[in-house]
């Protein structure tokens, strides 16, 4: 018989999310690959969990995988962890699940707590269609190169977000998406100081850069999608008007005038009209 690789996800916080399938599966494997091992034996020290413990991280996975397969196909269970969450979202572990599936080793996941989809199921925006984005890049000329590529996305967007940069992270939303569109900041997630606000991204940015507390701890942004426009037909009518207007007229104010003219949302012409701006 061959091991079964489990990736399990562990609490975000709080830890009595933590399932006691996923507490009874970490005491039956023959070993725990964690991101951090000093981080995660606190974590299993709590739960009196004594199964051994070896490093999977970002920096070794690569070199690790394949003594890791060896030690499934030789009938070893192996769980999966990272530091926080769900394993694979914006962490370690996509290298050894992909190893496993195709050497036909079995892998069962063990749900649990995922940053992103808690803060989704309580920002209040459409959750039916949505992407995961990650983390943006660090500094501000890539951060806005990628969001400029995501201005007409309609579906809602999804990023985490490092403490020290999410203020001037909604600097450079706002400047893309505009003031209006709203976002949701979720932050410390089932922990103490938990917070959930949704706003439009101008009332966000400010509220944010005037408090630093927060400017702390773990963040989700979620961020509503694009308005769609139902047809090419009405883009192509939509930038011809935009196109006047723009040279002779700030972003805002053309927008505004061309969502008169031709009845779309004023929101959906302003990206618009970034974009087309942009574009010169």
């Amino acid at each position: 018989m061959k091991g079964v690789l489990y990736v399990v996800a562990t609490p975000i916080g709080n830890l009595e999310d933590w399932s006691p399938r996923a507490v009874a599966t970490l005491k039956a494997v023959s070993v725990v690959a964690a991101e951090d091992t000093r981080h995660s034996g606190r974590l299993l020290q709590y739960f009196n969990i004594t199964t051994r413990l070896v490093a999977v991280h970002d920096h070794n996975e690569s070199a690790r995988v394949d003594s890791l397969i060896e030690r499934l196909e030789e009938g070893a269970d192996i769980a999966l962890i990272s530091d926080a969450g769900t394993p694979l979202i914006s962490d370690p572990g996509y290298r050894l699940v992909a190893a496993a599936q195709q050497a036909g080793l079995r892998v069962v996941p063990i749900p649990g707590a995922c940053a992103a989809i808690a803060a989704l199921s309580a920002a209040g925006l459409a959750s039916d269609r949505f992407i995961f984005e990650g983390f943006l890049p660090a500094k501000t000329v890539g951060r806005r190169e990628r969001l400029q590529a995501l201005a007409m996305e309609p579906r809602t967007l999804m990023f985490y977000e490092a403490p020290h940069r999410i203020a001037e992270c909604l600097v450079d939303m706002a400047a893309v998406f505009g003031d209006e569109r709203r976002v949701a900041l979720a932050r410390e997630l089932t922990k103490t100081f938990e917070t959930i606000r949704q706003l439009p991204l101008a009332e966000m940015r400010d509220w944010v850069a005037a408090d630093p507390d927060q400017q702390r701890g773990e963040i989700v942004l979620v961020l509503e999608g694009a308005p769609e426009v139902t047809s090419a037909e009405d883009w192509s009518e939509a930038d011809r008007v935009l196109a006047i207007l723009l040279a002779d007229l700030p972003v805002k104010q053309a927008s505004s005038l061309a969502a008169g003219i031709t009845g779309l949302k004023k929101n959906a012409l302003y990206e618009r009209a970034l974009t087309l701006k942009e574009g010169h």
